[in-house]
């Protein structure tokens, strides 16, 4: 087997590039559209087809549904916002060290006993959660509010509706979610509740006999991992009497982008970035929902020792998604 060696003439070489770069020039700017044929009588024309260049990348954590504000602010006004703001993030960050100097593991998790997360006693505490819905984003028409209730509980409550807008666009529509606020630390920092010394999540609730959906989000660093939550559902009676729900966290299964994955695991609970729960009028359920609060907190349970309530089995590489 012989290698033959060919030395290259520059002038041909550049000459070869700017050819290519006349032929196809279709190529620039990130898309994709086939060569230009010059077809024959019996054929047709090549339509160009282009390819999505962002297939495995996030370009924004919401995937286009950020209902923040764009309003443009001048440098002089972020100076000013951000003075105010600082002695509030001075006393944060010594809170932080306080907590951190005087917290002792064995009085703060005792088995057994409730640990309250999140109160709804005022409008404090339910300005830590956002309500969103279908026709937050022109994609339907449910309506949602959380507000105090006439008998001073957190109350989430609404209308569901299966009409979808006449665009040729939506093909299903019906549903509402409240969501927890993402907790930060001093100057902006995103943090995490830290509950792997717990093993079970514990409320005291009034619902209206729906099934209500549990979301424990998990989002992780990268752009793959920032829809990754775990579900359960939350089953109520309805009547004027509250319920206490005790469900382990061993229960939750993971989901991404409302796909249940094949790859499943245990919670990681010391990284749980929010709290949510969803209802939808998927099946005909339309109508109002109504869903009350009095407190939600976390327990370490030591009769329960099950890490994780589902069978994991593992398929060779060649499957997608294990």
């Amino acid at each position: 087997m012989s290698i033959h060696c060919i030395k290259l003439n520059m002038s041909h070489l550049k000459s070869a590039i700017g050819t290519f770069r006349c032929k196809y020039s279709h190529f620039a700017n990130g898309s994709f559209f086939a060569p230009k044929l010059l077809p024959s009588p019996h054929q047709r024309l090549v339509v160009p087809a282009r390819f999505a260049n962002t297939l495995f990348w996030e370009k924004e954590r919401k995937g286009g549904y950020d209902t923040k504000s764009k309003k443009k602010v001048s440098q002089k006004q972020q100076i000013l916002d951000g003075l105010k703001e600082l002695r509030q993030e001075f006393a944060l960050f010594n809170q932080e060290w306080k907590e951190k100097l005087q917290s002792d593991p064995l009085l703060v998790f005792r088995p057994g006993e409730t640990d309250v997360m999140f109160n709804f006693e005022s409008e404090k505490d339910l300005n830590r959660w956002v309500i969103t819905t279908d026709k937050d984003h022109n994609e339907g028409f449910t309506e949602a509010k959380f507000e105090l209730s006439p008998s001073g509980f957190g109350l989430f409550h609404g209308t569901l509706e299966s009409r979808v807008p006449k665009d040729g666009r939506i093909k299903r529509a019906g549903y509402a979610n409240m969501r927890s606020i993402r907790i930060r630390k001093s100057f902006k920092r995103e943090a995490f509740y830290d509950w792997e010394q717990y093993n079970t999540l514990v409320m005291r609730i009034r619902g209206d006999g729906r099934s209500y959906l549990i979301n424990l989000a998990s989002e992780g660093s990268f752009d793959i991992l920032w829809n990754d939550i775990y579900h359960y559902v939350l089953y109520t009676r309805g009547g004027p009497h509250w319920q206490y729900v005790r469900i382990p966290f061993s229960k939750f299964f993971l989901a991404s982008k409302g796909r249940v994955q094949d790859s499943q695991g245990p919670v990681p609970l010391n990284k749980i970035s929010s709290l949510g729960f969803s209802v939808g009028a998927r099946g005909g359920h339309e109508g109002q929902f109504r869903l009350e609060f009095d407190y939600i907190g976390v327990e370490f349970d030591p009769t329960h020792r099950e890490e994780f309530a589902y069978e994991m089995y593992k398929q060779g590489k060649y499957i997608v998604a294990t």
